[in-house]
């Protein structure tokens, strides 16, 4: 007897969390092992934000909510998209989810028929094939290589495009490239899309406030404003408040899919829990000096990494221009052999090898859809990252060049 849903064949559990479990997994077998597996900045919530929930809490605000948000946080986010990315949403556009995640997948159910088509430049978000094959859909995958700084051209764009598009998914700043599209970008996405009035636009933009460099963030939205009846933004307040464990996603977009996306969540989950919507309004309505010294830091993160990256004979790293990720290059390593005469065939052999050998724990570039690479998260102290650094130095070093293992 099988206790499991036909459908549930083609999808793959989070590589990202299986890279975590196996980290774990050796931890617990005494192993120092160091965790670049998840991607969650190492902050503590600030303050003013877990005490709204207290606070909340203890109001008495512990009942159910409206399934799109409590009327509050549904207006301090469309006040969000007016002043930060020059957006006109009301509250009938908008919905709260558990998550980012949760409304990605919550458009999805609402929207695909099976066979529809869904098209991902890759290297993409490890969920975004699996929440696509799980409700019908045919992940399309264009890759986009280092060449193009990792983002989608309109020529790409238009070959991926056929009669049973229905979605573009674009992540900005990516994860887990860190790429940034520019308004030119963007704009020249649109002017492809104009010609095919079937095909949807999702724009994950949960990293917005996460760029370096002094790059300044252009919203999907605002670069192509003539697409708005078929666009969905979704953000969070999850990555740049620190508040993964908050499960406070929220999207906009056309008043009849956030409708229908507001019905499934009402037939499932029913509503996000309400001293979490508290914490997200004084997150989107308080002080905001804490995003700008995360942001601080998570570029010094990055520098720091990059630089140690190019220390390292055979891997390569373009710098991230955002999120806290770094998508390291390492073909070079493709066919040398381990101290335990194992050949790296494949970014996935060289991510096993860096956990076995270096104790490091890192996601192989096939999870997003693009290799030979593997990603690291750098939401953690300076002084872990230059210790892992220094490992997958020393295993890298340990390898026998490529020739030895003819």
């Amino acid at each position: 007897m099988s206790y499991v849903a036909n459908r549930l064949s083609v999808v793959k559990p989070s590589a990202s969390m299986a890279a975590s479990q196996a980290a774990k997994a050796l931890r617990a077998t005494g192993v120092d092992v160091i965790d670049l597996s998840l991607g969650e900045p190492d902050f503590p919530t600030p303050v003013h934000i877990t005490e709204a929930a207290y606070k909340a809490a203890l109001a008495g605000e512990t009942l159910y909510t409206a399934a799109a948000g409590t009327p509050t946080l549904r207006a301090a986010v469309a006040d969000k998209f007016r002043r930060e990315n020059g957006l006109d949403y009301n509250a009938d556009d908008i919905v709260v989810a558990n998550g980012a995640k949760q409304i990605i997948f919550n458009a999805l159910m609402a929207t695909l028929n099976d066979g529809d088509e869904v098209i991902l430049p890759a290297p993409y978000f490890v969920s975004y094939p699996e929440m696509a094959k799980l409700l019908g859909g045919v992940p399309v995958i264009v890759e986009c290589g280092a060449k193009d700084g990792f983002r989608l051209t309109a020529e790409s764009l238009e070959k991926a495009i056929t009669p049973r598009t229905k979605w573009l998914f674009l992540n900005m700043p990516g994860n887990p490239s860190g790429a940034v599209y520019s308004e030119s970008d963007l704009a020249s996405l649109g002017a492809v899309l104009e010609k095919h009035p079937q095909v949807l636009i999702l724009s994950d933009e949960i990293y917005e406030h996460i760029l370096f460099d002094g790059r300044k963030f252009v919203s999907f939205g605002k670069a192509c404003p003539g697409l708005k009846d078929r666009t969905l933004i979704v953000n969070g307040v999850a990555k740049a408040y620190a508040m993964t464990g908050w499960r406070i996603g929220y999207g906009a977009g056309p008043a009849p899919l956030v409708k229908a996306m507001s019905t499934i969540q009402s037939q499932s989950c029913t509503s996000v829990a309400a001293p979490m919507q508290a914490a997200a309004l004084a997150a989107l309505t308080g002080p905001q000096d804490c995003v700008a010294e995360f942001r601080t830091a998570f570029q010094r993160r990055r520098d720091l990494v990059v630089s140690g990256i190019a220390g390292i004979e055979g891997l390569t790293l373009s710098p991230p221009e955002g999120a806290f990720y770094a998508y390291i290059g390492c073909e070079s390593l493709i066919g040398r052999r381990t101290p335990k005469g194992e050949v790296l065939k494949d970014d996935v052999a060289v991510s096993n090898y860096l956990l076995a050998e270096g104790h490091v724990s890192s996601v192989p570039g096939l999870a997003y859809g693009l290799s030979p690479f593997f990603r690291i998260s750098t939401a953690t102290s300076d002084e872990i990252l230059k210790e892992a650094i220094a490992r997958i130095g020393r295993a890298v070093a340990a390898l026998e060049p490529a020739e030895a293992a003819l």
